[in-house]
C-alpha cells in the first residue's frame, strides 16, 4: 500500500522489476559506452545535469514531455510536430508540421484560457494602456490602479479583509511560507503537498512535520503530541503551529477535507494556510473554492492562498487574510517586494474573468461555465471508472490521474494517445512515488460533450492495449448497476 492506495501484487512486483532492468541496462550501457562519472564538454569540470537517471531514464522517452503548441490551450489546440534522431543523446527537432489535438492536459478549467468576448478585448485595451510589463517590483514603480482594484476584488471575492497579488504562483509559496514561519514555529504539513510548499518551509526558519495524506485524525494525532512534547532539546512550548493543507492536491486529484481540518485547527488553537491553487474558480457554486465546496466560513482559514493560473487564464497569486497580515506580507515576503510587478494586462484578465463569474458581465455565462465544468468532471470521472481504469480523487474535482504504475506504460501510452490526436500528460518518478506513475487529466468547462466521448472512446482503446484495465469487476459492477437505474 502507498499513501493509501492499495496495489496488487503482481503490479507491483512487475513495476519493481522493470525498474530494475532499466536500472541495470543504463549501468550497462554507461560501462560499454566508457562513461566515468564525469560527462562534461568542459576536461575537468563536473557534469550538469547529467545525472544517471536524467541520461538514461528520462532522455529515452521525453518526447512525452516540453511539447511545443502554437495555438490558445482551449479544448483543442495545435501542437508542433517532432522527430527524434538516433541515439541516447538526440535531440527533438520540429519538422514544421501541426497536428490539432484534444487537450486534457492543461488547466484551463473555466475556459478562460483562449478567446472570450467580454475578457479578451478589456486586455487589449489594457496592453494598449499600459503596455506588457511594469519593468519594477511593486514597492517601486509597480503599482498601478489596476493591482490595487485587482487585490481588492480578491479580497471581496473571498470575503476576506485584505489580499496581495504576486507575479508568479509558485512563487507565492515558496516566498510567502517563509515570511510567516519563523524560529519557534512547526509547521504541520500534509504529506502531498506541493513542492512550492515544500520549498517554502525548507526555507524558513521554522521546524516541519507530516500528517498522512488528508487524514484529520492523524492530524489531531500529530497536534497533539507536538503540544505535549514541545520543542526539540529545550521542551519549550512552540510559539504558533501552522497547518498547511491544498484545496484540490494536484497530483491525486482529492479534495481537501478541511471542515474537518478546521475543527481539529480550532481545538488547538493552530493557524490554517490553505492552498487553493486548483480549487479557486472550480469548486463551489459561485466558484470560491473548496471553503465554498465544504460549507467552512472563510473566516476559519486564516491565510488563504490561489493562483490565477488555473481558474483565470492569467498568471500569477495571492494572499488573502486579515488586514494586519496582509501589511506584514508586504513588508517581509521577497515575492511582493522584490520581483517584478503582475502585468497590467494580465491583471486585467483576472479582474474580467472574475465579474464573468459573479455575472456582472451581464450574462449567465459564469454559472455556465462553473456547471459545465462540473458536469464533464463527474461525467468523465463516471465513464473512465467504467471502463475498468484505475482513477484516482473525488467527484466535482477537475483533475483524475488515471494510474499506469509500470514505468514502459507512461511514454506507451502517451504516445498511443498522440497518434489518436489526443494531448494527455504522463507524470513519473521523481513527481509521484516510485510505484505510482500516471497520467493526470484535467477537465475544462470548454470540453464539449462530444469531445469528451472521444477521450474515452481513445483512452478505451488504449487502455485495453496496454493492460490499463485494474479495476474489471467494479467496471462490470458499475455496468449492471447503470442498467439496472434505466
Amino acid at each position: 500500500m502507498t499513501e493509501g492506495i492499495l496495489l496488487p501484487y503482481f503490479t507491483i512486483l512487475t513495476t519493481y522489476f522493470s525498474y530494475a532492468l532499466l536500472f541495470f541496462f543504463g549501468r550497462l550501457r554507461d560501462f560499454l559506452a566508457g562513461y566515468k562519472g564525469c560527462g562534461s564538454s568542459k576536461p575537468g569540470y563536473a557534469a550538469i545535469g547529467n545525472d544517471f537517471y536524467t541520461r538514461r531514464l528520462y532522455r529515452r522517452i521525453h518526447d512525452c514531455w516540453d511539447r511545443p503548441i502554437c495555438s490558445s490551450p482551449d479544448n483543442w489546440f495545435t501542437m508542433v510536430e517532432r522527430v527524434r534522431g538516433k541515439g541516447n543523446e538526440a535531440k527533438l527537432k520540429c519538422t514544421g508540421e501541426t497536428r490539432r489535438c484534444l487537450n486534457l492536459g492543461s488547466y484551463n478549467y473555466l475556459g478562460f484560457g483562449s478567446y472570450d468576448s467580454f475578457c479578451t478585448p478589456q486586455v487589449i485595451k489594457s496592453l494598449q494602456d499600459y503596455g506588457p510589463s511594469m519593468c519594477s517590483g511593486r514597492l517601486d514603480a509597480g503599482t498601478t490602479a489596476k493591482h490595487v482594484e485587482l487585490e481588492e476584488y480578491v479580497a471581496k471575492f473571498l470575503n476576506k479583509e485584505a489580499a496581495m497579488v504576486c507575479g508568479m504562483g509558485f512563487a507565492t509559496n515558496s516566498c510567502t511560507l517563509p515570511a510567516l514561519i519563523s524560529k519557534g514555529t512547526l509547521v504541520i504539513s500534509d504529506s502531498l503537498n506541493h513542492t512550492s510548499i515544500v520549498n517554502g518551509v525548507r526555507g524558513s526558519q521554522g521546524k516541519v512535520k507530516v500528517f498522512r495524506h488528508n487524514d484529520p485524525a492523524h492530524l489531531e494525532r500529530v497536534v497533539r503530541e507536538s503540544i505535549a512534547v514541545g520543542q526539540p532539546r529545550t521542551f519549550r512550548p512552540w510559539k504558533k503551529i501552522l497547518i498547511v493543507v491544498e484545496g484540490i492536491y494536484s497530483m491525486e486529484g482529492e479534495i481537501c477535507r478541511l471542515a474537518e481540518i478546521v475543527e481539529v485547527k480550532k481545538k488547538y488553537k493552530a493557524y490554517l494556510y490553505l492552498d487553493e491553487a486548483h480549487s479557486i474558480g472550480a469548486l463551489g457554486a459561485t466558484g470560491r473554492g473548496v471553503c465554498e465546496h465544504c460549507g467552512v466560513d472563510t473566516a476559519d482559514v486564516d491565510i488563504m492562498m490561489g493562483t490565477f493560473t488555473k481558474s483565470f487564464g492569467s498568471v500569477g497569486g495571492y494572499v488573502a487574510g486579515s488586514r494586519d497580515l496582509i501589511n506584514y506580507l508586504r513588508m517581509q515576503s521577497p515575492g511582493w517586494c522584490y520581483s517584478t510587478s503582475m502585468s497590467v494586462p494580465a491583471c486585467q484578465q483576472v479582474i474580467s474573468a472574475l465579474k464573468v463569474i459573479e455575472g456582472k458581465d451581464q450574462s449567465s455565462k459564469g454559472d455556465k461555465k462553473l456547471t459545465q465544468l462540473k458536469e464533464n468532471s463527474n461525467w468523465m470521472r463516471t465513464e473512465l471508472r467504467k471502463v475498468g481504469c484505475e482513477v484516482l480523487g473525488d467527484y466535482d474535482s477537475p483533475v483524475m490521474p488515471l494510474m499506469l504504475y509500470n514505468p514502459a506504460k507512461i511514454p506507451a501510452f502517451s504516445r498511443e494517445c498522440l497518434k489518436q490526436n489526443l494531448a494527455v500528460v504522463v507524470v513519473g518518478f521523481p513527481a509521484t512515488p516510485l510505484l505510482l506513475a500516471r497520467a493526470r487529466i484535467c477537465i475544462s468547462a470548454a470540453h464539449t460533450r462530444k469531445d469528451l466521448e472521444y477521450a474515452v472512446q481513445v483512452i478505451t482503446e488504449v487502455a485495453h492495449r496496454l493492460g490499463l484495465i485494474y479495476n474489471e469487476k467494479d467496471a462490470i459492477l458499475a455496468k449492471k448497476e447503470e442498467s439496472a437505474a434505466n
